[in-house]
């Protein structure tokens, strides 16, 4: 699991590979928009959340059990969440935007879509077209 956190940390020297702190920093520079369409195009499967938000953890949780590594992103530790917030929000129209779950680099919806889609069988499938599952 990769979890997205915003810290600040001076950039490595070029014999250094980039820490994933200092990748981080340089998605915070990024629009809202980029950082989202970024983030679930070079990820299998993303979740934006709230570190307090229990359907966010109930996600994860799911993700988790089925054997996924999600990369996540907890917007409420997230220099520019709000804004994050916002796009999502546009993706999913009048449902809650949080949380997100993004799957090959699709929007599958939140909590209520991913319960749903692994209850009628749907989610294994769709994780190893993703390259999220090997089994």
């Amino acid at each position: 699991m990769q979890v997205m956190k915003s810290v600040t940390q001076v950039e490595p020297t070029p014999l250094q590979p980039p820490s994933s702190s200092s990748l981080s920093l340089g998605l915070n520079m990024m629009r809202p928009y980029e950082m989202v369409h970024h983030l679930v195009s070079c990820n299998a499967v993303v979740v934006f959340s709230m570190s307090d938000c229990c359907m966010s953890t109930v996600a994860k949780r799911l993700l988790f059990s089925l054997g996924v590594g999600p990369t996540v992103v907890e917007l409420d530790e997230q220099a520019n969440g709000a804004g994050i917030r916002s796009v999502l929000h546009q993706l999913a129209g009048a449902h809650q935007p949080v949380p997100a779950v993004f799957i090959g680099g699709k929007f599958l919806g939140g909590v209520q879509t991913l319960m749903a889609s692994h209850i009628n069988g749907t989610l294994v499938p769709l994780l190893k077209e993703a390259g999220a599952l090997w089994l």
